[in-house]
């Protein structure tokens, strides 16, 4: 009887040191203490719980190697415990733009974060491919600015370069962005079949002064259990006005886009010697606000008429819905000021919004470059700081 009294003392004492959070101590620690968790879980418990745990050492640290992971998902979920980590799971996914849900079913197949890489029986990650291919497409594109970013879609393909069909696999994606050989952005994704969205790379989020001939190299690759795809884009083009431009004065920023400016450009301001100037009359601004007011009140052929500039061609091409103005629905001035005003030139800064047909809204800082045409300021040029 004492011995039947003390075995079931002894399971006692066994079943009350299981951990119900996380224990970060050490590697070691971490892993018995997520032991301990998963096993005071059912079946699907454990699956969901495994998943989220993936979903945090590959998108939610920044580390490189499975140790240095490990290490730094120890500190993010040290103490936690079960329902923590999912809500924490939750928040990294939606960040990242990862269809997964902690409430959902299954859907990355069988996790395990201290597990090794070798395929399983019915193993979804081990996806039989010849290579990976990249797509880079224009999206986002806004009628006065351009695209705004690419979207990038990776497809494991066989070896005659069709998509091949897969399922439930939770393979780690790694976008790289690259400028003349220097990296500049790292991103993470999780791909669960080929129709993944891919990545959305915003021009927003790469900065200007890193970007050399406005031009980067891509590289995406794609982790199977027995294998890495990568491949590359190399030159790939991006909308200069869209780059994250560094703080400071916009006329100092070198990776503006050089336009002529009238007021620097000696065929503009020298008269030919035989023919009299006719004095400008009135602020060049206020051809500027014409121009804006028009603009606003869709009148484009008005805005048209207060410009002498080749850039922007007919007047088929200036009000062009999609290259054009004529996607503008509406401006909001903030402020105009003259710079600079000679006989023959002048440059006027404008700070507005502008919002297109689709109700989106977007801040501009530009400079006008005018010219003296028969005593008429004309816009003669146009650059967006």
């Amino acid at each position: 009887m004492k011995r039947v009294l003390f075995l079931l003392l002894f399971g006692f004492i066994v079943l009350s040191c299981k951990k119900d959070h996380v224990d970060a101590t050490t590697t070691r620690t971490l892993q018995s203490s997520i032991n301990d968790m998963a096993s005071s879980l059912n079946t699907l418990q454990q699956v969901k719980f495994n998943e989220a745990l993936y979903i945090l050492k590959t998108f939610g640290v920044e580390a490189e190697g499975d140790e240095s992971e490990l290490k730094a998902l120890g500190k993010i979920i040290n103490g936690k415990k079960v329902p923590d980590i999912l809500v924490l799971a939750d928040q990294v996914a939606q960040k990242n733009g990862i269809e997964w849900t902690s409430t959902g079913p299954p859907s990355l197949g069988e996790m395990n974060i201290f597990g090794n890489d070798l395929a399983k029986e019915s193993d979804p990650n081990d996806i039989s491919a010849s290579s990976l291919n990249i797509a880079a497409n224009p999206m986002a594109v806004d009628s006065i600015l351009g695209p705004k970013s690419l979207q990038i879609v990776p497809r494991l393909v066989d070896a005659s370069g069709k998509a091949i069909a897969f399922s439930g696999a939770g393979l780690e994606a790694v976008l790289e962005v690259f400028s003349n050989g220097n990296r500049i952005l790292t991103s993470k994704n999780l791909m669960q079949d080929n129709n993944f969205k891919g990545f959305n790379l915003r021009f927003a989020s790469l900065p200007a002064q890193k970007i050399v001939d406005n031009k980067i190299d891509i590289t995406v690759s794609v982790k199977t259990t027995k294998k890495t795809f990568k491949m590359s884009k190399i030159g790939v083009v991006v909308n200069p006005k869209a780059l994250l431009m560094p703080a400071g004065n916009p006329a100092e920023n070198p990776a503006n886009v050089t336009v002529e400016d009238p007021t620097l450009n000696p065929a503009v301001t020298t008269p030919d010697a035989a023919t009299p100037t006719v004095a400008a009359s009135g602020d060049p601004k206020n051809s500027v606000t014409r121009f804006l007011n028009s603009l606003s009140t869709q009148n484009l052929k008005g805005a048209y008429d207060t410009a002498d500039n080749p850039n922007w061609g007919s007047y088929e091409n200036f009000s062009n819905p999609t290259s054009g103005f004529g996607g503008v629905k509406s401006i909001n001035v903030k402020n105009i000021s003259t710079t600079s005003s000679t006989a023959n030139a002048a440059s006027v800064n404008a700070t507005y919004d502008v919002t297109d047909k689709s109700g989106k809204t977007t801040a501009l800082q530009v400079t006008f470059g005018l010219k003296n045409i028969n005593g008429e300021w004309k816009i003669a040029s146009y650059k967006i700081n």
